[in-house]
């Protein structure tokens, strides 16, 4: 076949022309992609990304695996993987970071506070990666580049979806948000939160109207009655199976893992 084989449930990115990533975190992430001589093959991806080839993006700590829908019937499995920090670098990490509420209400406000680049460069750690060492790519595609096509329209999806939650970049690297909130609270060790909040940018995170962060220390560390919503890629139940290498049987003609696959739905569903 010349062109893709149609895709069953393909994602699409947002943004439907241009630049995919809004944010700077987002274009850091894309920037180091560019300055490893990747730029001509995430153009490629791009167009891939834009046309639902993607049919499941899964990250966890340390990796993100996708089904991408190319020429043949089976789709091919992309994985893209990084370090995740060590539980001594964590702790480190945390403790650094609940020396400033400030830090933590901006990423509950969904914004990646810039100055957190220079936190990590003071423990001698690193948030986005540097150099092609620390990015680790696979693809089941005969394509012997890297990137190839199905990796960068994965790039692609995983840049909008940092776009829409920086805590997936810190949960990429082995930290969920509510592991890592959990965690400050318990460093700031009462649950007012009152021991060395900054109150000095108050303003810079809330919404015109609210209080002064000073003046509602008690309920800072809360969790608020109604979240605020956030976008982001959306994940089927059955992308667990993504991660797992091609079973090497088959029953009438079909493989178990697409055998397996609407009963994971039906349990997401439930």
């Amino acid at each position: 076949m010349s062109g893709p084989a149609e895709p069953r449930e393909g994602l699409t990115l947002r943004s439907r022309r241009g630049e995919v990533a809004r944010t700077w975190w987002s274009r850091r992430f894309v920037q180091v992609l560019e300055s490893l001589g990747m730029g001509d093959r995430l153009e490629s991806g791009r167009a891939c990304a834009r046309s639902g080839q993607v049919l499941s993006l899964s990250l966890s700590t340390s990796v993100v695996v996708s089904l991408v829908q190319g020429s043949q019937p089976q789709p091919h499995r992309a994985r893209i993987g990084i370090r995740s920090f060590t539980g001594a670098e964590w702790e480190r990490i945390e403790r650094a970071l609940a020396e400033r509420a400030l830090y933590a209400a901006k990423l509950l406000a969904g914004e990646m506070p810039p100055e957190i680049e220079d936190l990590f460069a003071r423990l001698g750690l690193q948030l986005f990666p540097r150099t092609g060492y620390e990015l680790t790519m696979d693809c089941t595609c005969p394509d012997w580049q890297v990137p190839c096509k199905h990796l960068a329209a994965t790039c692609h999806l995983l840049a909008e979806s940092f776009d829409a939650d920086p805590f997936e970049i810190l949960s990429w690297r082995g930290r969920t948000r509510d592991d890592l909130l959990d965690r400050l609270r318990e460093l700031r060790g009462d649950p007012g939160g009152t021991a060395g909040l900054d109150t000095a940018e108050p303003d810079a995170v809330q919404p015109a109207g609210t209080p002064p962060l000073a003046d509602r220390v008690d309920a800072f560390w809360e969790s608020p009655g109604t979240p605020p919503a956030v976008t982001s890629v959306p994940r089927r139940p059955d992308a667990l199976l993504d991660q797992l290498d091609p079973l090497p049987f088959s029953v009438d003609g079909r493989s178990v893992t697409d055998l397996l696959r609407p009963a994971y739905r039906l349990l997401g569903d439930s």
